[in-house]
């Protein structure tokens, strides 16, 4: 069976950052999958379920209200649970979206309230929220996207 991209990737020497995880075209139209990857994988501890489940309703929610909606196609957690995948319309880098993404942690950093979708008739699992943590990890995400700011794969 033939291995796919993202296994290949060398998860001991990725650190937090924004990278084109694959590009795919399908009748002239490209999406891109961006891998924001929040944590170092196998090096930090990954985010907790409930800080993870907010981070996705606040992303999703800054990014579907955005003046770019309809670039978006996904945004959804990875399941080792390091980060998340953005899916947009176009042929796109890393640099092409990087104030986004730091436009949506502002977003997230700065909200207050209900979190969007977080009632039972809204969400499958809408109890297991977490805002503080979830602010905590996207401080941290930031911080490394301005001090670092890692846009490509390590070879």
């Amino acid at each position: 069976m033939e291995k796919i991209t993202s296994f290949t990737i060398n998860h001991l020497e990725l650190f937090s950052g924004i990278y084109v995880s694959r590009k795919d075209t399908c009748n002239g139209v490209t999406v891109t999958t961006f891998d924001l990857r929040i944590t170092a994988p196998n090096r930090e501890p990954v985010i907790d379920v409930p800080a993870l489940h907010t981070i996705e309703h606040l992303a999703a929610t800054y990014l579907r209200n955005s003046d770019f909606k309809d670039e978006v196609v996904y945004f959804g957690p990875m399941g080792c649970r390091t980060g998340c995948y953005l899916v947009m319309f176009g042929d796109l880098t890393s640099a092409d979206i990087y104030d986004k993404v730091l436009n949506m942690c502002d977003f997230i950093i700065g909200f207050e309230g209900d979190i969007p979708g977080a009632k039972p008739e809204e969400c499958g699992n809408y109890s297991e929220q977490n805002l503080n943590m979830a602010k905590f990890y996207i401080k941290k995400y930031k911080n490394e996207l301005l001090e670092n700011k890692r846009l490509e794969y390590p070879n």
